[in-house]
C-alpha cells in the first residue's frame, strides 16, 4: 500500500493537504472552577450573548448554560445571612415637640368625647356617641331596662 492509497482525496487530482491523527485518551478538558466562575460571570455582562462567550472559549453554548444553571444552585441552597444589627440610638423628643404633642393628643381626645353620653342601668355603661339614632338608642335603654 503507498501514501497516495491512503491520502483522501476531494477531488481526484487534488490529495488532501492536512491531515490529523489524535493520538491519546481524548479525554473531555476539565475547567478549574475559578476558570469556569470567570466566563459564566463574563456571560452575564452587559452586551455580552452566552454564544459568543462559548465561541470565544471553544464551549458549546449548552455547556455554557448548564453551567450557569449550576452556579445558581448553590445560592438557592445557601443558608440565609446571619440578620445583622444596627445599634439603636434612643434620643428623648424635644420639650416643645413633646408640649405639642401633648396639646394635639389633648384636643382631639376632647373633640372624640364632644356629644358623647355615657348612660349606667343596672352596672351596664353605654356610650353614645354623636349621630346616633334616637330610635335605636330608646331600643337599647328599653331593653336594658326590661333586664333590670
Amino acid at each position: 500500500m503507498t501514501i497516495s492509497e491512503l491520502t483522501l482525496k476531494s477531488r481526484d487530482e487534488e490529495p488532501v493537504r492536512r491531515l490529523e491523527f489524535f493520538t491519546g485518551a481524548g479525554r473531555r478538558r476539565e475547567w478549574p472552577p475559578e476558570e469556569k466562575a470567570r466566563i459564566v460571570a463574563e456571560s452575564y455582562d452587559d452586551g455580552e450573548t452566552v454564544s459568543a462567550v462559548a465561541r470565544r472559549y471553544a464551549l458549546s453554548p449548552q455547556q455554557l448554560f448548564a453551567w450557569r444553571r449550576s452556579a445558581r444552585v448553590p445560592l438557592a441552597n445557601a443558608p440565609a445571612p446571619e440578620p445583622m444589627f444596627v445599634p439603636a440610638v434612643v434620643a428623648s423628643p424635644e420639650p416643645e415637640l413633646a408640649a405639642k404633642h401633648v396639646i394635639s393628643t389633648r384636643k382631639r381626645k376632647a373633640a372624640r368625647d364632644a356629644g358623647v353620653i355615657e348612660l349606667e342601668i343596672h352596672g351596664v355603661a353605654m356610650r353614645i356617641g354623636r349621630g346616633a339614632d334616637a330610635r335605636t338608642v330608646a331600643a337599647v335603654i328599653r331593653a336594658l331596662k326590661a333586664l333590670s
